[in-house]
């Protein structure tokens, strides 16, 4: 049941992470056609600018729990390095926990301020003016994302802790003990 829990979180991260990448490719195709609008045409662009800032900062949310499940969050480990095996495992669950607090406060505001610009039906102030909501949207799904991928993280390093840590290489994974040496990012969760 853990494992198939971990195992769906993961798949929706990726999903999202498929989401992501789509709209940064879209965002850069009207970037082009923007470009060819205003210096070749000649003319005005109404919606462009508006399209690429809302699906680049979707993107950058909604591939955010992906990045979490790859670890690829930018971490400072000098404390890691230094210390022993079971302090570091604790140091990450800790981290995970707080990751999580900062996630769930951030889904209540963003769910907050979602439901009023759907509830009060917010228009954005250019000259497009899209319902706000539908670029909002993108926050709480990001944050309750993240909130379930953390939960999945913590659940490995809980469970994994009196297992042999597992090594990952690419898709490939072997076992093998950490040390000092080891980044705390190769290690699965």
């Amino acid at each position: 049941m853990l494992k198939a829990y971990i195992q769906a979180v993961g798949n929706a991260s990726r999903g999202l992470a498929i989401v992501a990448t789509a709209l940064i490719i879209a965002s850069m195709l009207v970037v082009c056609q923007m470009i060819l609008m205003r210096y070749v045409f000649r003319q005005a662009t109404i919606w462009q600018t508006d399209f690429v800032v809302f699906s680049a900062t979707a993107a950058m949310f909604l591939g955010a729990p992906y990045v979490l499940l790859k670890g690829g969050h930018v971490g400072v480990d000098v404390v890691e390095v230094m210390v022993g095996d079971r302090t570091r495992s604790a140091l990450r669950v800790v981290a995970s926990l707080l990751g999580l607090l900062f996630c769930i406060i951030m889904l209540i505001a963003t769910w907050i301020q979602f439901h009023d610009a759907w509830a009060g039906n917010w228009k954005h102030s250019s000259v497009w003016a899209p319902p706000l909501w539908v670029p909002l949207a993108a926050l709480p799904v990001s944050f309750a994302m993240l909130c379930l991928q953390y939960v999945a993280q913590v659940l490995t390093l809980l469970t994994a802790a009196g297992a042999p840590a597992t090594v990952s290489h690419g898709d490939v994974e072997s076992e093998s003990v950490p040390n000092a040496n080891s980044h705390p990012r190769e290690i699965i969760q």
